[in-house]
């Protein structure tokens, strides 16, 4: 066999697999991580650094016990980068770096053919909860109950590009510290870097809405290249 026909299988199979040509460890980066959720469909938010406002979003499935990327889209993270997800202070406008899970998906637009995950439809009356004093922080809440403030929330309809299209983020939402932060998501982009959610453009975002199944655990891991908040240490 020629070396160049050698050279190009090899390349085609880390592609494959989910690995560029040159990394230092030729497995796919899920394989590379310390837990992926225990299911088989992970979505990984890369940056490049904890200052950095973009990145890759990645998702990936394993089939037949290897994991293999199933699309990527460039990625947009907050205002001031990202931060330790147990260490993140609410109105800091930072993203969330760990391992969550995907509770349900959201949106303005209907959910696009083929969604399976549960989807509810963003109405006039649909708020998130992210008033600390509030027994709905943290929450979906439809309509505004009476002990959450308007002003310390966000009226969901309010935001028709981002929310356009949307899947809620397991950050601080099992059992919600106040003043950690509320309302971290992953959506349609915007017209810049996030408050702290993870975003996309629309057609990774409905992309991943037709690929995500529940029966299949999905799973967002947040994180950098390398260091303390390496994506590979969640």
């Amino acid at each position: 066999m020629r070396p160049g026909i050698l050279v190009t299988l090899v390349s085609a199979s880390l592609l494959l697999l989910g690995a560029a040509p040159g990394d230092g460890d030729a497995s796919p980066l899920p394989a590379r991580m310390a837990d992926t959720g225990g299911g088989d469909q992970l979505i990984t938010a890369e940056a490049p650094a904890l200052n950095s406002t973009s990145g890759t979003l990645t998702w990936w499935e394993r089939r037949d016990g290897q994991w293999v990327r199933v699309g990527s889209a460039a990625a947009r993270f907050g205002t001031k980068g990202l931060v330790e997800g147990a260490e993140r202070q609410q109105s800091t406008n930072t993203t969330p770096t760990g391992l969550y899970d995907l509770p349900f998906g959201f949106g303005i637009q209907p959910a696009p053919t083929g969604t399976s995950v549960k989807y509810r439809a963003v109405t006039a009356t649909s708020w998130w909860c992210q008033d600390n004093d509030s027994t709905s922080y943290n929450r979906w809440v439809e309509p505004l109950p009476a002990d959450c403030r308007a002003a310390e929330s966000e009226q969901l309809s309010s935001y028709t590009a981002q929310y356009a299209y949307a899947l809620v983020i397991g950050f601080n939402y099992e059992r919600p510290v106040r003043g950690r932060g509320a309302g971290i998501f992953l959506h349609v982009n915007g017209q810049g870097a996030t408050a702290g959610c993870v975003s996309v453009p629309a057609d990774a975002m409905q992309e991943i809405l037709r690929w995500a199944d529940p029966a299949r655990s999905p799973h967002i891991a947040i994180g950098t290249a390398s260091g303390a908040t390496a994506i590979t240490r969640y």
